[in-house]
């Protein structure tokens, strides 16, 4: 599975952006699929996940009530929607997936990865 994430771009405080990572190969339904974020000089942590039929998802701390992960298994995509958008949020977002149907923040539990798209959202 290969998957390329985009959307990405500049945004003022409080706007918001709309992430796509679109994935290739016909297992990817059946795969869970994360976002992760990467700050300037700082880890890759957890955003967002979705499992493989979108029936449960997850999402860190720092998100939760204005990210929202969902997925169109048709279209072989997984979205992270962005809204009231923080400075804080200015980061380059990856997304994962999981053969194994992971729903979990490890990011060594991914199998897959994009490349990444950046999200910088100014004050």
């Amino acid at each position: 599975v290969q998957l390329q994430a985009s959307g990405g771009g500049w945004v003022q405080a409080g706007g918001s952006l709309r992430l796509s990572c679109a994935a290739s190969g016909r297992t990817f339904s059946s795969y869970s699929a994360a976002w992760f974020r990467q700050a300037p000089g700082k880890e890759r942590d957890f955003v967002a996940v979705i499992s493989w039929s979108g029936g449960r998802t997850y999402y860190a701390d720092s998100v939760k009530g204005r990210f929202t992960v969902s997925r169109d298994n048709a279209k072989n995509t997984v979205y992270l929607q962005m809204n009231t958008l923080k400075p804080e949020d200015t980061a380059v977002y990856y997304c994962a997936a999981d053969a194994a149907g992971y729903t979990g923040s490890r990011r060594d539990q991914y199998d897959y990865w994009g490349q990444g798209t950046l999200v910088t959202v100014s004050s």
